[in-house]
């Protein structure tokens, strides 16, 4: 650091960073209440939503997204394939590399997850005073930014 460079208060990235990991881990407990199939593991459900999102994802590619090593991602697609969430297809391109694609039954388990969600924090969120939802909607951008942060950032060396 030089002494132009501003010197930041850990606390309040600290105490923002513990928020979120809580508010996440309230909204699935939540919800979780209302489901009928046998739950994913966090793993399992990001990949799953990244697949979703991006049909015909490489697994080297969804290792680099999800900053996981590629066999922990391969374990990951055959967990999911087992459960018949997601599809594999050869890439016609390079026959040894896999493409990845979600099938309806998964594509329909992350909307019901999604509405469930949005409904959640819709009601939470309305039950706030006026002056709550005005912070939270001009937060918003900054908490985009510091997510495209973490997203640019190098991954870990592994050991």
């Amino acid at each position: 650091m030089t002494a132009t460079e501003p010197t930041l208060d850990v606390a309040p990235a600290d105490e923002l960073a513990t928020l979120l990991a809580g508010i996440q881990r309230l909204v699935r407990r939540r919800l979780r209440q209302t489901m009928d199939e046998p739950r994913l593991r966090g793993a399992q459900a990001e990949l799953l939503r990244l697949v979703r999102d991006n049909p015909g994802l490489r697994v080297s590619q969804a290792a680099g997204e999800l900053c996981l090593a590629g066999n922990s991602v391969s374990t990951l697609v055959n967990q999911l394939a087992a459960l018949g969430l997601l599809r594999r297809e050869s890439d016609p391109a390079d026959r040894r590399a896999a493409l990845l694609y979600a099938t309806p039954q998964a594509v329909e388990r992350i909307e019901a997850w999604r509405r469930r969600r949005r409904a959640l924090m819709n009601d939470v969120v309305a039950g706030l005073p006026p002056a709550d939802r005005d912070a939270l909607d001009a937060a918003l951008p900054a908490l985009r930014r510091v997510a495209e942060g973490l997203r640019a950032l190098p991954p870990p060396e592994e050991p």
